[in-house]
């Protein structure tokens, strides 16, 4: 497990499944503005790739979320995109809705980091997110991330489209305790 200040990354288990299908991907409204796609019902019991781990994909890493202080799940955490001949990636996280707005976000960006920066070589992550997802900014700019550019109207989400920032850090500009 990698472990943050108050975050453990740990790999999916087969009961979070449940867990994260009711509290993130059964809600509309937050699986539409996370997916980049429209919503769709999850089957119980089916192999969806975005809750079920059975054949790691190379560019994907995939992580469950827990609180180092009782090992409770409280979202997931992915690298995905990972380009190792460019070595970059992208960082994305959930979090159920028990968990939001306690700065847990924060150290999961920082978690990603680590493993990014440190465990994976890389030379550049980037975060791509609503303009409105303030606690996403947040989290990523308290990281050493720097806004690069505003994608205009780019995510058509619940009947309209949004904007979305991008953000990036290069490891060079990464400072481990930046948490601010």
């Amino acid at each position: 497990m990698l472990r943050g200040s108050r975050v453990g990354l740990r790999a999916r288990h087969e009961d979070d499944i449940p867990i994260l299908r009711a509290e993130l991907y059964d809600d509309v409204v937050n699986s539409s503005r996370a997916e980049g796609g429209p919503w769709r019902p999850i089957t119980p019991g089916s192999k969806d790739p975005r809750l079920v781990v059975d054949e790691p994909k190379e560019g994907t890493v995939p992580f469950s979320v827990v609180e180092l202080d009782g090992g409770t799940l409280i979202g997931t955490a992915t690298l995905w995109g990972i380009d190792t001949h460019n070595r970059c990636a992208h960082i994305g996280l959930g979090l159920l809705p028990s968990a939001r707005g306690k700065g847990y976000g924060t150290d999961v960006v920082a978690t990603l980091c680590h493993y990014g920066f440190v465990v994976r070589s890389l030379h550049r992550l980037q975060i791509e997110t609503l303009a409105d997802n303030t606690a996403m900014l947040r989290s990523a700019e308290r990281n050493g991330f720097v806004r690069e550019g505003v994608l205009r109207s780019s995510a058509w989400v619940m009947g309209e489209f949004l904007d979305e920032v991008l953000l990036g850090l290069l490891v060079e500009d990464w400072k481990p305790d930046a948490k601010g």
